[in-house]
């Protein structure tokens, strides 16, 4: 079984959904992705596509974020929802999408992403909460943390807010 990486298209649309749906116990996450289309926040899709069987086995979603550091704009995303198809879990699929995501957000530009997720499942891929601390967030705490990209160089100076997009208020 052989996977392919690459950015989500409308041809994708349906499979995504039903693969959120599946993937968690509430529509949430399909709806916050919805949203995050339809109000221009979302940065990166990408998809992970079984190239046998032609179908989805995995999706991750990077959206904006308003980032502020030293009162000045920082280029940041949130990295949300993670999902991978149950016969494709615990084979590499949501690493590879998590570390394809993070090379096109580097070579693009965005300075952090951020998570709120299962730090021991994140740390692996260097996202620690000290590099979330300070920042102003509804979400601040221990599951709440960032990842410098550039390099890992992490902006200097007094942190600011850490907004997610709009959508994300929907969540419960």
């Amino acid at each position: 079984m052989a996977i392919a990486i690459r950015p989500a298209g409308a041809p994708d649309v349906a499979a995504i959904d039903a693969l959120l749906r599946a993937s968690f116990p509430a529509p949430d996450e399909a709806d916050l992705v919805r949203r995050l289309c339809v109000d221009g926040d979302m940065v990166l899709m990408l998809v992970a596509i079984d190239e046998d069987a032609g179908a989805l086995a995995g999706a991750i979603a990077f959206s904006r974020m308003q980032v502020v550091v030293n009162e000045q704009a920082v280029p940041a995303v949130a990295l949300a929802p993670l999902a991978v198809a149950p016969a494709w879990r615990r084979q590499g699929v949501a690493e590879a999408l998590v570390q394809a995501g993070l090379e096109a957000l580097e070579t693009a530009g965005v300075v952090l992403c951020f998570v709120l997720g299962e730090p021991d499942y994140y740390a692996r891929f260097g996202f620690h909460a000290d590099y979330a601390r300070n920042f102003a967030s509804p979400y601040a705490g221990d599951y709440f943390m960032a990842l410098p990209l550039q390099g890992g160089l992490m902006p200097c100076g007094v942190r600011g807010a850490a907004d997610h997009a709009g959508a994300f208020a929907a969540l419960g």
